[in-house]
């Protein structure tokens, strides 16, 4: 039967690496933002309020929110206080927004992919 000595100086610089290891791994999980162990990516929200050439609301406006990578449109209905919302919107895509009613169209808003926000407030005036 072979024997087998017992180093104790092995052992040591064994355990040394297996903490040092799992001290690196703590510091690495750490690192990673709360969200995205929980929740996954946050998504970006789109709201406002459409008025006209004297600032008070437009009810029943149509806003539309154009996806520049894939050229996709969302629309959206005014409500009657003139409010939108567009929700879940990436935070890797760049957006064009703009309103129409009665003919009349508001200048186009850009979202820019490369902006740190994720909430936009856009009031959009159709004269």
């Amino acid at each position: 039967m072979k024997r087998t000595r017992f180093s104790l100086r092995s052992f040591a610089g064994k355990l040394t690496v297996a903490c040092g290891l799992a001290a690196g791994f703590c510091l690495v999980a750490s690192q990673v933002p709360a969200y995205a162990q929980s929740r996954g990516p946050v998504q970006r929200t789109v709201q406002g309020q459409v008025v006209n050439g004297s600032d008070a609301p437009v009810k029943g406006a149509v806003v539309y929110l154009k996806n520049d990578q894939t050229l996709s449109v969302m629309s959206k209905i005014t409500d009657g206080q003139g409010a939108y919302r567009f929700g879940q919107l990436s935070q890797n895509t760049d957006y064009e927004l703009w309103a129409e009613s009665n003919g009349k169209k508001s200048k186009v808003k850009t979202i820019s992919s490369f902006e740190s926000r994720n909430a936009f407030h856009f009031n959009l005036k159709v004269d």
